[in-house]
């Protein structure tokens, strides 16, 4: 296949997996919660074709950026949720995060990123990909808080919960999310000061700039919650609001600092 047939592969499914994420939203809307997971799962397999798509630049060289990180980050998102649903029918699907998927590919179709530079080590992809992993397993584990704070809420009130979960199962699911991104995060950190020369070469080896400062910020304040939480058994809203702390602050680490670069300096990785 062509570097221009890719190009239109990658707005073709671009586009399917939009309009499909789209349908499925209004169709859980509708409190038609089976029809719209069917349809969110063609949406995640377009979705997933558009990462790949995406990935090949104008010259065939592969190519990645802050949207592109977002976009991957949220099919991580559907896929495992989607998943949980399967293996825990109790668990309600959320229009909300079909929404979240029609916007990050829409983003990723206006903001493809650039070329990467892979002839200081074939390992690059990999150490983003972990990277990426990370941002998944976190992210899931912010939309799981999010639903926890909800039921919460519900359950003070007297109201149905609107998760299908009992609260202590929806919390062990939430803190195996953060252990697993806090795991895949060490490795990403290790991996990328450690082999820096490696991976970037000599001339872009991995210094403190405003990515690994961000990075390491969010590995000491994710790792602080499982202390607290394993030590002094911290939970509830202060469980939650250092979460959410830490994944802002590893979004700012990757995606936050390839749109100031990407976007308002309009320079290349």
């Amino acid at each position: 296949m062509s570097v221009n047939n890719f190009s239109t592969f990658f707005l073709m499914t671009s586009l399917l997996a939009a309009l499909i994420y789209a349908v499925g939203a209004l169709w859980v809307r509708r409190d038609n919660e089976t029809t719209g997971l069917k349809v969110l799962i063609f949406g995640i397999f377009f979705h997933a074709l558009s990462i790949i798509s995406s990935m090949i630049g104008e010259d065939g060289q592969p190519q990645f950026g802050f949207a592109p990180a977002l976009s991957a980050t949220t099919w991580m998102v559907l896929v495992i949720y989607t998943i949980e649903h399967w293996k825990i029918p109790q668990l309600r699907v959320h229009g909300g995060l079909a929404a979240l998927g029609t916007f990050s590919v829409i983003l990723s179709m206006s903001f493809v990123g650039h070329p990467l530079h892979l002839q200081s080590s074939p390992w690059l992809p990999l150490h983003l990909m972990f990277g990426m992993a990370s941002y998944g397993l976190f992210a899931v584990a912010v939309v799981h808080a999010i639903l926890l704070q909800r039921a919460e809420k519900k359950m003070r009130l007297a109201q149905d919960n609107q998760t299908g979960l009992p609260l202590l199962t929806l919390e062990r699911l939430t803190f195996r999310f953060v252990k697993s991104g806090f795991v895949l995060l060490t490795a990403t950190l290790i991996a990328g000061i450690w082999f820096a020369d490696e991976l970037y070469g000599p001339a872009k080896a991995l210094k403190f700039d405003h990515k690994t400062v961000f990075a390491i910020l969010s590995w000491v304040t994710t790792g602080t919650l499982l202390l607290g939480r394993s030590k002094l058994g911290w939970r509830g809203t202060l469980a939650s609001r250092m979460l959410y702390i830490g994944a802002a602050l590893l979004l700012l680490s990757y995606v936050g600092s390839r749109f100031v670069l990407e976007v308002i300096l309009a320079r290349s990785l």
